[in-house]
């Protein structure tokens, strides 16, 4: 899948779970995310997606994943984190994704790959 951002776009790996495969099946998506501790962008889904949610312990910058069960979230920092979430993708090549994410909110697309 591809994630469009900031004029850049960048290639996403999906994981293996029903959730990165319903969230798939939704695309294209434009979505209007907003910026969340300095290190995350987020948005609220109107539909929920099936969620089986994991600690990973630490987030990678570039990580997509799945908060709740409605909940998209794109990473651009790396840290601990005590939260679970539930795994969409993972940026193949986080290079220039936070400068490309910037500060406060933010329209992101999603959309397949051809």
């Amino acid at each position: 899948m591809w994630m469009t951002a900031g004029g850049r776009r960048f290639a996403v790996t999906l994981a293996d779970t029903e959730a990165a495969r319903a969230f798939v099946a939704r695309l294209p998506l434009t979505l209007d995310m907003t910026d969340l501790n300095g290190n995350e962008k987020k948005f609220d889904l109107p539909k929920n997606l099936p969620a089986h949610p994991i600690r990973p312990g630490t987030i990678r910058s570039g990580d997509l994943m799945l908060w709740g069960d409605n909940t998209v979230v794109v990473f651009y920092m790396t840290f601990d984190s005590p939260y679970s979430y539930t795994r969409l993708g993972q940026v193949s090549d986080p290079a220039g994704l936070a400068q490309a994410l910037g500060r406060g909110g933010l329209r992101v697309q999603f959309s397949a790959r051809p």
